[in-house]
C-alpha cells in the first residue's frame, strides 16, 4: 500500500519546490500541467526549487518533446524509453512509456521498449533510430559518420538526426539528473494509458 509520504515523495534532497517564488509564467505553466494532467509532475516540482532551473528545463523540454518538429511526438518519446532502458532510469522509464502509450495506443509498445527493444515490432525506420539511440547512449565515443549514413540511407533529414542526437543527449542527461537524486514518477504514471 502506498502511503501519503510516499504519494509526496519527490526526491531524496531536503529541497522543496518554492512555487510562490515563481514567476507568472512559470506559475501558469504549473496551472496548465494540472489542467491536461491532472498534476504536476514530479521533474517539474524537482526543478522548481529554482526558477531558472524550472525555466531552463521547461523551454529545452517543450522544444524538443512537445513543439513540432522533425521526428514525430512518438518518435522522441520511443527514444526517451530506449534511452532510459540502458540507463535504468526508473523516473523516465515509467513517464515515458506511459507517453509511448498514450500516443501510439498500443498497450504493450512502451513495455516492450523499457525491456528490450529489439524484442519489440518496430518499422525498419524506428529500429534504426532506436539503434543509433542505444549506441549514442551506451558507447558515444563508437559513434562516427558510418552510424549518420546508416540513417542518411534509410532517407533521415539532416535536421531528423540532429533532432534524434539532440533527444537521445537530453534524456542521457535528465536521467543521471533523476537517477542521481532519486527522484520518483508520480503515481498516476504507471496506470497511465492501460486498460
Amino acid at each position: 500500500m502506498v502511503s501519503d509520504k510516499d504519494k509526496n515523495y519527490i526526491w531524496d534532497l531536503d529541497i522543496e519546490p518554492k512555487l510562490e517564488l515563481l514567476d507568472e509564467e512559470m506559475k501558469r505553466y504549473i496551472e496548465v500541467c494540472k489542467e491536461k494532467l491532472g498534476m504536476v509532475p514530479n521533474v517539474i516540482l524537482a526543478n522548481a526549487s529554482d526558477l531558472d532551473r524550472l525555466k531552463n528545463f521547461v523551454n529545452f523540454y517543450n522544444r524538443l518533446m512537445l513543439k513540432e518538429g522533425y521526428l514525430s511526438k512518438l518518435e522522441r518519446e520511443m527514444i526517451a524509453v530506449v534511452v532510459s532502458s540502458s540507463n535504468k532510469c526508473f523516473y523516465c522509464l515509467i513517464a515515458h512509456g506511459a507517453a509511448v502509450r498514450q500516443l501510439s495506443q498500443n498497450q504493450i509498445l512502451g513495455d516492450e521498449l523499457v525491456i528490450n527493444y529489439r524484442a519489440a515490432k518496430l518499422t525498419k525506420r524506428h529500429k534504426l533510430m532506436l539503434d543509433f539511440s542505444s549506441k549514442l547512449t551506451e558507447t558515444p565515443s563508437k559513434i562516427d559518420n558510418e552510424d549518420r549514413n546508416v540513417l542518411r540511407k534509410a532517407n533521415f533529414s539532416e535536421e531528423e538526426i540532429l533532432e534524434l542526437v539532440e533527444v537521445v543527449s537530453f534524456f542521457n542527461m535528465s536521467n543521471r539528473i533523476a537517477i542521481g537524486t532519486d527522484m520518483r514518477p508520480n503515481i498516476e504514471y504507471h496506470n497511465l494509458a492501460r486498460q
